[in-house]
């Protein structure tokens, strides 16, 4: 047998018990087992938080909106790309309001700040301030805009990095909506 023939087997054989080795570990169904701890990656729950709402004051629980799909918007005024976005967001929130969470989470910028580019843009879905960042260093956001889709269940089933547009937040919304 030549050497290049057993090379060959020897590739075969790796990819016949390598594939057979991703199936036998993979995850059942759709998800993850039931009984993972919550961590910011796809399949997983999220992790919950509290953190003061903006127009109320009140500190909200992501954990009070279990059972309605969520989508988790991180970003910052001073953000062009996410600038770019919140008019998408908010006709998103107009017109699956009552199906969907949709929560903007500032990240650390006064309230004064935030109000007043809310009012200009005529943002009013709901924004939850995370004042020393430490929900976005929990979600592993590295840049900003970053957003979650989380489903009723409570598990991350999409995270997009950047900027949405129409056809990334459609697609994205599939994953999560009923």
């Amino acid at each position: 047998m030549s050497t290049s023939t057993r090379w060959y087997l020897v590739f075969v054989v790796i990819l016949v018990f390598g594939g057979g080795w991703l199936w036998w570990t993979r995850f059942p169904g759709d998800g993850p087992p039931a009984g993972l701890e919550p961590r910011a990656a796809v399949g997983y729950p999220a992790p919950d938080f509290a953190l003061e709402e903006l127009a109320t004051g009140q500190i909200r629980r992501l954990s009070d909106l279990r059972g309605t799909p969520v989508i988790l918007n991180f970003w910052a005024t001073w953000c062009g790309p996410c600038r770019a976005e919140m008019p998408l967001l908010q006709d998103t929130y107009r017109a699956y309001g009552g199906t969907i969470a949709l929560i903007g989470v500032d990240q650390g910028e006064p309230p004064q700040v935030i109000q007043e580019f809310l009012d200009t843009y005529g943002i009013d879905f709901p924004i939850w301030l995370d004042r020393d960042m430490a929900v976005g260093n929990t979600y592993r956001v590295m840049g900003i805009p970053t957003t979650y889709f989380i489903d009723a269940q409570g598990i991350i089933r999409a995270i997009h990095p950047g900027q949405l547009n129409e056809r990334i937040l459609a697609e994205q919304l599939q994953t999560i909506l009923p």
